[in-house]
């Protein structure tokens, strides 16, 4: 599976429109956000790549076309979207729509073209300033308003609407996400007999084979040139890897360790510590958990589901991948049983704050290990 993760990954992942291309540039390695205050002390690179969070560059960088290309271009998510909202046109037909984070304002045109009675466009973020233009050139403003604006900060023109769509997931589904905001949203406007598209969201763990990529994202810090740098090593391990696992490398079956329901999850579920059992379905190394999630549009008439998994096709969610600073030999029907720990950082709830805790004891050895990560 290398040759194909290698390709893929000269394609996708390292595209200049991609948001790991982006998160990179903004993080200190090309210029800093243009947020930063004029008046802010000049810190050193050091003290500057710390400090940054995504809290620095996150609007600055959903007002770049670049990164709405990526997401547009994102069949699976993008059609997805699409198939959902047309099968429910019976539900959307003359009814009130809200947008939360609408973009370039696709999914409110899709919503639209449904036969909405209105759309309620939102979105923070610069990139309203083409989505006017957009509405405009696709005949839409009789039945799209743009509000430009956070959804707290912001008042709508009715008392509450019929639906509301978001797409507001993000790596290991909550990281950068909008839930809170949708939330928000869900209680202060919708109908008590409203939709959400999408309603139900699945967040997987699954442990795989990964030792040539390991020696070559962690392990090559033991020795750069003949030099020790063995101290960058540690830092890699705590900041899990968004990038394409290819489904042979997966030694065991997926367990589900969070669903969320988008009529009853609160903010507070956002923080969770729930437990994971996984079985191996051959002899194999474990060398990292890799986790992704999938999405279901349960209202349609006939529900609409896609998957951000190793084995579906590619999204630009891809996957998150959590390096183990152990190697572990498992044999087929061994099993890794654990917890893993989420919660926002409290300093940018943006970010996550991930913690794995798991037992395995199997015929080549036991552990007991516990790793933090911090996805920023």
């Amino acid at each position: 599976h290398r040759v194909d993760r290698r390709q893929r990954q000269m394609c996708i992942r390292d595209s200049p429109y991609s948001a790991l291309w982006y998160q990179r540039r903004v993080r200190g390695h090309s210029f800093i956000p243009m947020e930063q205050p004029q008046t802010q002390e000049k810190k050193s690179s050091d003290e500057l790549q710390t400090s940054l969070t995504s809290a620095d560059y996150y609007w600055n960088s959903y007002a770049h076309f670049g990164i709405h290309e990526e997401m547009l271009k994102d069949e699976v998510r993008t059609g997805s979207y699409k198939r959902a909202i047309m099968g429910a046109k019976h539900l959307i037909k003359d009814k009130i729509v809200l947008d939360v984070g609408c973009g370039t304002g696709i999914l409110s045109m899709f919503a639209a073209v449904a036969g909405a009675k209105h759309v309620y466009a939102v979105e923070y973020s610069e990139i309203i300033q083409q989505a006017k233009q957009i509405i405009k050139d696709n005949n839409f403003e009789n039945v799209i308003t743009l509000i430009h604006g956070k959804v707290e900060e912001i008042e709508l023109p009715v008392e509450k609407v019929d639906v509301i769509i978001s797409e507001w997931m993000g790596y290991f589904l909550l990281y950068e996400s909008m839930l809170n905001t949708v939330i928000f949203a869900r209680d202060k406007w919708l109908a008590p007999t409203g939709i959400i598209l999408p309603d139900v969201a699945n967040l997987y763990i699954a442990a795989i084979e990964d030792a040539e990529y390991k020696d070559e994202k962690i392990n090559f810090w033991d020795d750069v040139y003949g030099f020790d740098m063995s101290a960058i090593k540690k830092i890699a391990y705590r900041e899990p890897l968004i990038d394409i696992v290819e489904g042979q490398a997966v030694v065991t079956a997926p367990d589900k360790i969070l669903t969320i329901d988008m009529y009853k999850v609160k903010e507070g579920d956002l923080s969770f510590k729930l437990p994971f059992k996984i079985r191996a379905s051959r002899n194999d190394y474990v060398h990292a958990f890799v986790t992704y999630f999938d999405i279901e549009f349960s209202k349609c008439h006939k529900s609409v589901t896609f998957s951000t998994g190793p084995a579906s096709p590619y999204t630009h969610w891809k996957q998150t991948i959590f390096y183990l600073e152990e190697t572990l030999s498992i044999c087929k029907g061994e099993e890794i049983s654990g917890e893993l720990e989420c919660k926002p950082n409290p300093k940018n709830p943006r970010d996550l704050d991930i913690a794995i805790f798991f037992n395995f004891e199997g015929k080549y050895g036991k552990s007991t290990i516990n790793q933090v990560y911090q996805l920023r």
